[in-house]
């Protein structure tokens, strides 16, 4: 199974000896683990608990995820090659 580049994501920083370097909301401390792990919660909460971590931060890491991942579902289409056309000059 492929890894997740979590580098990709705009919104998550990895710095050596800032929380032992895991993967945390940019300017913050909570680690994207944290969030991650508290989604059985009301988005809310979720957001009242972590203060320092904006909506659009989660929100930017659930698009990113949703992105990254293979198709779910039984049938669905596989991401399609798109060629566009452009005419020259």
């Amino acid at each position: 199974m492929p890894r997740l580049d979590w580098s990709q994501c705009p919104v998550l920083e990895s710095i050596p000896g800032k929380v032992s370097g895991a993967w945390v909301f940019r300017g913050t401390r909570v680690p994207v683990s944290a969030i991650l792990r508290n989604l059985t919660m009301p988005f809310d909460q979720l957001l009242e608990n972590y203060p320092s971590v904006s909506r659009e931060q989660v929100e930017t890491v659930l698009d990113f995820l949703a992105g990254s991942a293979e198709p779910v579902f039984v049938g669905e289409p596989e991401p399609g090659v798109v060629i566009h056309a452009s005419s020259a000059g």
